[in-house]
């Protein structure tokens, strides 16, 4: 629970920091223009909503995990829920990673 906790925190502080977007149209947006270094995608997020993830985020070679329900997500954003969300810093993504590695987040990998 720890490491989920560091995670939302990191979340939210790049959240104020100005350096997440999140829903589905501005997470697409930032992969496609290459300002997305990592997607998080609700783990409560409807299969085709992941796999359209999955394979945008494969083909930009953006990192992508599933974690969290969607209103812990949009809790950490200060919003009421998100299924996705990309983070545009590559130091904040890097220290995002590494959480969500130590917590068991699954990196999709497609079949």
């Amino acid at each position: 629970m720890e490491n989920n906790r560091k995670l939302l925190n990191l979340i939210g502080l790049a959240t104020k920091a100005g350096k997440t977007v999140s829903g589905e149209f501005s997470t697409e947006k930032a992969v496609k223009t290459g300002k997305a270094w990592l997607v998080i995608v609700s783990a409560e997020a409807s299969e085709n909503t992941k796999k359209q993830f999955a394979n945008m985020c494969a083909y930009y070679k953006v990192p992508i995990y599933f974690f969290g329900g969607k209103e812990e997500l949009g809790h950490a954003m200060g919003k009421e829920f998100r299924a996705s969300l990309a983070v545009l810093d590559e130091g904040l993504s890097k220290a995002m990673v590494k959480q969500l590695n130590l917590n068991g987040g699954s990196e999709y990998e497609s079949e």
